[in-house]
């Protein structure tokens, strides 16, 4: 940190403060929780997250999705919004982030890789559309049955439209607008705090308006404290009762923060270590709640914001923390004119843009498998617990890698001369004639316990084809377990009682340092494993039968024109 970074840090620090400030509001609401408890959450979980994690950009916070899992998963055993809702908050995001903290010293941060866009992206919109349907109490002024499942809440609803309040509906309406209309302002004016200033309309709207008026209900006055050191209730029924959905809320926080902090590395040229994420991420959420704050996790509009803005280091993150608790202490009275309805209206804005239309036409195109995981995943969400949503989603993801890993690439090569140069080519591809009795393959993918099936099905089929010499280019085999290297010991004994014998080469040195280190080298025969293709096709035309060479047509070996 210098002068040079010190002001950008500041500036960026500050633009995020301002952007947060409804967002908090907004998120806390959307947790059942007091709106006091979002801004607690985007003061002191973005400075440990910056102090213990890598990235220089990320800022840590209240988000949508992680709310709306709260919501939902503490609506099971407490009252939203009651004291005991909110002490099993704290300790929910106290186990969350135990958990994420011990994977980080686990260093297990690679397992974030096997969670499927298409399940975030899917996941992402059910909880779109949760929102915004959670919110339809607070604009239409009509009150529900507690605890409506997805379904009976539209269902009510509509049978009771004729019921809309159109005093707080008016308000909502007038805020979105506000929000949109100055959103599209923004692209001229750079960082016009929009969400800001719609709740600031909607508040006079409702002020001059709506005073007074039956069923416009207030936010209300926030405390003007900073948040307070607590003791958990750390009792063995409430970590019974909270651990599964903790563990499914510090992979999602995980799955959020590793994918944003990677997409802003991309751009500022960072190494990033994910594993040191895991610990940042988990020691933000051990100590913010036990000072009154709920889940965090990196937050997409918030860090977007903090790289446009110029931020150069980890300190735009604090001084965005510390400049909210400054504000913090001046703007708490005011919330007292805040119309719940001015807040439904800004979260339908929230819920909209969580959506990502593009990214879903892009699966939609691409690939039928990842389209059913995330049409999978996102029906899950709507219709049962969202951890459930999660967990589905990622053994989906699971189940299309092993399929995909189960079923290694095997391309049948033969060679080509180009340039009065031998090179070996996809033989269906380019047309290429292949030898009588040399079948080349190329095997692209791991040779482990999944995939052997079906590599025998491949050998079997050449086999049975009168063809019993068979090359395989292991260039693409990056990793070999016990069940293939026995499967290449028992294939190639088959071989030989049939006149032939399977060879390898161009091994790399992950499975030649196998092969070696269990003697399975020895056994599969050192002579019948090669370390190019140059080296191996004259060694095996020595071997083949002269006779069917003498009265073989297509000679594709310049061995044969020898």
């Amino acid at each position: 940190m210098n002068k040079y970074t010190l002001r950008y840090d500041i500036g960026a620090g500050i633009t995020n403060a301002i952007i947060v400030l409804p967002q908090g509001v907004a998120f806390a609401m959307i947790a059942g929780l007091p709106p006091i408890y979002g801004l607690y959450t985007a003061i002191i979980p973005p400075i440990i997250a910056a102090l213990y994690g890598s990235s220089w950009h990320l800022i840590s916070g209240p988000t949508t999705s992680i709310s709306l899992v709260f919501f939902a998963a503490l609506s099971q055993f407490a009252h939203p919004g009651t004291d005991h809702f909110i002490a099993l908050a704290f300790v929910m995001t106290f186990l969350a982030g135990l958990i994420q903290f011990a994977m980080g010293l686990a260093r297990m941060g690679n397992l974030v890789n096997f969670v499927s866009n298409s399940v975030v992206v899917g996941f992402t919109a059910g909880a779109a559309l949760l929102i915004a349907t959670s919110q339809l109490k607070n604009i239409l002024g009509i009150m529900p049955p507690q605890n409506a499942t997805f379904y009976h809440e539209w269902e009510y609803f509509i049978n009771h439209i004729n019921q809309t309040n159109f005093y707080v509906l008016g308000i909502a309406i007038a805020t979105l607008i506000s929000a949109i209309s100055l959103k599209l302002l923004s692209r001229k004016i750079r960082w016009l705090p929009n969400l800001l200033l719609a709740m600031i309309i909607g508040s006079l709207i409702a002020y001059y308006f709506a005073n007074g008026v039956d069923g416009v209900k207030l936010v209300g006055k926030l405390s003007a404290t900073l948040p307070q050191f607590q003791v958990l209730d750390l009792s063995m029924a409430n970590i019974k009762n909270l651990f599964p959905q903790a563990f499914a809320v510090a992979l999602l926080g995980l799955i959020q923060a590793i994918s944003i902090s990677r997409a802003v590395a991309s751009k500022s040229q960072q190494q990033l270590d994910v594993n040191q994420e895991f610990i940042g991420n988990g020691l933000s959420n051990i100590v913010g709640s036990m000072f009154s704050c709920y889940a965090s996790s990196g937050s997409f509009t918030r860090t977007g914001i903090n790289y446009e803005a110029g931020a150069k280091t980890p300190m735009s993150a604090i001084f965005a923390a510390t400049s909210l608790a400054l504000i913090l202490l001046f703007i708490a009275p005011f919330t007292a004119f805040l119309p719940i309805a001015a807040m439904g209206g800004i979260i339908l804005l929230v819920a909209y843009n969580l959506v990502d239309f593009k990214q879903i036409k892009q699966i939609s195109k691409s690939s039928k498998k990842e389209l059913g995981v995330l049409v999978v995943t996102f029906l899950s969400t709507l219709f049962l617990h969202l951890e459930f949503a999660i967990y589905i989603g990622i053994l989906l993801s699971l189940i299309l890698y092993l399929q995909s890993s189960a079923k290694p690439r095997i391309v049948n090569v033969a060679p080509m001369v180009k340039n009065n140069i031998r090179q070996f080519r996809n033989s269906e591809l380019n047309d290429l004639d292949e030898c009588p009795q040399l079948k080349i393959l190329r095997i692209d993918g791991s040779m482990f316990f999944a995939a052997i099936e079906h590599v025998r099905k491949k050998l079997e089929e050449i086999n049975q084809s009168g063809v019993h010499h068979i090359l395989i280019i292991a260039t693409g085999i990056n990793i070999i377990d016990i069940s293939g290297a026995e499967l290449l010991i028992n294939f190639s004994d088959k071989l030989k009682k049939s006149g032939g014998c399977l060879y390898l080469c161009t091994l790399n040195k992950t499975v030649r340092d196998f092969l070696a280190q269990g003697e399975y080298d020895k056994k599969f025969g050192r002579q019948n494993i090669f370390v190019n293709k140059e080296t191996a096709i004259p060694k095996i035309y020595q071997r083949l039968k002269q006779s069917i060479c003498d009265d073989c047509q297509v000679k594709i070996f310049i061995e044969c024109n020898q």
